[in-house]
């Protein structure tokens, strides 16, 4: 059986890949230029009173830095009425096992925020096997404040306001895509519940005792701290997508033993 892709002799692949490196190497000096013009965004100041829930205790914004000047917090979505996590937020939050280490000793504290209560998010991460960090949001408008979390009023008059444009993002359609219908339904609740938060990440730096918020990105935004898509993108076949096809780390043997079964 022969491929349908385009094959080529050694010299020809070298010359087309010599073309690629090109095309690469704009690409990173265009992540640095935009990495750049990341860390030179104003900051603001956040003079709001926040408080979490954490393995330590209660806690202020000011105590999720853990003693370093900058906090990394991911949204992670976990909203008080799932029973488990974002399927897609967990395959994200694979990766923070790896880098927290390294953050934290340069400086960077990486959280995970969520509104669930804590006791769902440590029978969370045993189930996972996760140690990162991991803060519950249960009241208060930390969530709200950083546009990830949204009220029922906002869903039904439409005024969802998500990545920085109202409307237009998946969870808001009607009728319900089936992507978004089967991730709620893994998370032990409906649609419209579980379309009630959003992830995203936000960025913070604490001088002389004040903490500022320089940055947050959501929806595609996430994509670059999404590991596995890193690979794909450089595996042969890419992304490959026809539909939801990434589980929860623990899922996979359970779903090939019933396609077997």
């Amino acid at each position: 059986m022969t491929t349908e892709h385009t094959t080529a002799t050694r010299e020809a692949w070298l010359a087309a890949r010599l073309d690629l490196l090109k095309a690469e190497k704009e690409y990173t000096r265009r992540g640095d230029a935009l990495a750049q013009q990341r860390q030179e965004l104003p900051w603001v100041r956040v003079d709001k009173t926040y408080r979490f829930e954490t393995d330590e205790g209660s806690a202020t914004l000011v105590d999720l830095f853990k003693g370093r000047s900058q906090l990394l917090v991911y949204h992670f979505m976990f909203g008080p009425d799932y029973k488990a996590g974002c399927p897609s937020c967990s395959s994200i939050a694979d990766s923070f096992e790896g880098v927290v280490v390294h953050l934290a000793n340069h400086d960077v504290t990486l959280m995970a925020v969520s509104r669930a209560p804590l006791a769902k998010l440590r029978a969370y991460k045993d189930r996972m096997g996760w140690t990162f960090p991991w803060a519950s949001a249960p009241g208060g408008d930390f969530n709200f404040d950083f546009n990830v979390s949204f009220t029922e009023e906002q869903q039904r008059e439409g005024t969802v306001e998500y990545n920085y444009q109202r409307g237009g993002h998946a969870m808001d359609a009607t009728p319900v895509p089936q992507p978004v219908a089967e991730f709620a339904a893994t998370c032990g609740t409906d649609a419209p519940t579980y379309a009630r938060e959003r992830p995203g990440i936000s960025a913070f730096v604490l001088e002389d005792g004040v903490v500022y918020h320089t940055y947050s990105t959501y929806a595609r935004g996430v994509d670059g701290v999404w590991g596995m898509y890193q690979w794909l993108d450089r595996a042969p076949k890419g992304r490959n997508e026809t539909g939801v096809w990434w589980r929860r780390h623990d899922e996979y043997a359970k779903s090939a033993a019933q396609s077997r079964g």
